[in-house]
């Protein structure tokens, strides 16, 4: 097994007070692979971070333990060589498939002798696995791998049910979800998403889908305010499934407010160039510099700000851990969003001076520093 650590090396990977942590059963698992596993606190790269030989699945792989997954979240990297098509594998949980380069198919059916469904993906594609049904990934590209990035709750579920293998290929027969699943008869399980809108309480318009073919390029994006930043924003949900997401999208020389919320968020850029500061209260701050295919995830009820330093939009795609787990921990007293006026000056000063080696001005508004209530300007959109 070869055992990588993007720096620094987060306090829960560490021995605490003295005393080893104790190994979960999906760590023991990952483990018995062999494959790489990548620790701390952020993947610099995952179209280029160093992989190893899955025989089992005939590809290269690794698996990210990254500091705030809290043994909720999976994230996993798979490359599929050139020209080659995977085994068919079935897996017992949902999962969700982010790609990270590359072009190529997916199948997807129950069992055999089921009506089978393909579709094509492309670079920033975004999709559903549903749960036990089998699938099978194809690299259409003759020149080049693909790699995919594998999002799932597979660390919580193997601490009822510790056994990495009953998760794969298990013979038991369940409900063809893309026929008479939640949705019903349905052809169009891979087919365009449909949105509710925002409104009743919630601050993002909310798209219903299996596919998304390019988040890079996905243009139906509503105000996030509060947030700061003058930022848009769209919230995913895959139908019959409890995974969700939703990515926010933000101008050139500006930053989000910092927040905090539960464990097993796993964030990846599509584009832009920035870093996030991430931070327990009251504690140091590690800085994360981000790019296109950066990948990482933000520690539980840690505070977390991202910066955008780069000349064009900046874009975040979140995928979430279970509902349970999103909202964190209500601290009587301290609020889990800290408003521009409230930040320390580390905060504005590191952004100039980052802009500033770039040959850049933040174009932050002086009134967000000056009134907690600021809000940026979103005329263009309406009753949005």
């Amino acid at each position: 097994m070869v055992e990588t650590r993007e720096k620094p090396v987060a306090p829960s990977q560490q021995q605490q007070g003295g005393m080893p942590r104790l190994e979960t059963a999906y760590e023991k698992w990952i483990k018995s692979t062999g494959l790489p596993i990548h620790g701390g606190y952020y993947i610099e790269d995952g179209r280029t971070v160093e992989l190893g030989w899955w025989p089992e699945r005939e590809c290269n792989a690794a698996f990210l333990m990254l500091e705030g997954l809290q043994g909720v979240s999976e994230a996993r990297i798979t490359e599929i060589p050139p020209g080659k098509t995977l085994p068919p594998l079935k897996f017992a949980l949902d999962e969700v498939v982010y790609v990270l380069d590359g072009r190529g198919l997916t199948t997807v059916w129950r069992d055999e002798g089921k009506e089978k469904r393909t579709f094509e993906w492309q670079k920033h594609s975004l999709f559903l696995l549903p749960r036990n049904h089998y699938h099978q990934f194809s690299n259409t590209q003759g020149d080049r791998p693909v790699r995919l990035l594998h999002h799932s709750y597979l660390p919580l579920a193997m601490t009822a049910v510790p056994e990495g293998g009953f998760f794969y290929n298990n013979p038991q027969e369940f409900p063809d979800l893309m026929t008479d699943g939640a949705n019903g008869a349905n052809e169009g399980f891979y087919s365009e998403a449909s949105v509710i809108p925002s409104g009743q309480g919630r601050v993002r318009s909310q798209w219903i889908g299996n596919f998304f073919p390019d988040m890079r390029a996905w243009d139906k994006l509503v105000p996030y305010r509060g947030r700061g930043a003058g930022g848009t924003t769209v919230g995913i949900q895959f139908p019959g499934s409890p995974m969700s997401c939703h990515m926010s999208v933000f101008d050139p020389k500006t930053y989000k407010k910092g927040h905090r919320h539960g464990p097993g968020f796993v964030l990846v850029i599509p584009t832009g160039e920035g870093y996030s500061i991430m931070w327990p209260a009251g504690r140091e701050k590690e800085i994360i510099p981000w790019h296109e295919g950066s990948i990482f995830v933000p520690p539980k009820m840690w505070f977390h700000q991202h910066f955008n330093v780069g000349d064009v939009p900046a874009r975040y795609l979140a995928l979430h851990p279970p509902k349970e787990f999103s909202r964190g921990e209500v601290v009587e007293g301290e609020a889990n969003q800290i408003e521009y006026p409230s930040e320390d000056p580390f905060i504005r000063d590191k952004f100039a001076g980052e802009l500033g080696k770039r040959g850049l001005k933040s174009i932050m508004p002086a009134e967000c520093y000056q009134d907690p209530t600021y809000e940026w300007d979103y005329s263009a959109f309406g009753d949005q």
